[in-house]
């Protein structure tokens, strides 16, 4: 079960670039759309950071 939490913190960190890059890339074309690439890869760090925090204190709670 660990490692499945893992997986899916490195996912949203993958995500989170993903949408960096498609931020900066419209920056200049499409200013609105990058404004909802930016919020979204924000919202995947955050759940990053998230997760980790509840994995890490399952963790110690099961020990």
């Amino acid at each position: 079960m660990n490692k499945i939490g893992k997986i899916f913190e490195i996912g949203y960190l993958v995500v989170a670039v993903v949408f960096a890059y498609e931020t900066f890339k419209s920056w200049n074309t499409e200013r609105e759309k990058s404004y909802i690439y930016l919020a979204m890869s924000a919202l995947a760090v955050f759940m990053f950071f998230f997760r980790r925090k509840m994995r890490i204190k399952r963790e110690n709670y099961t020990k």
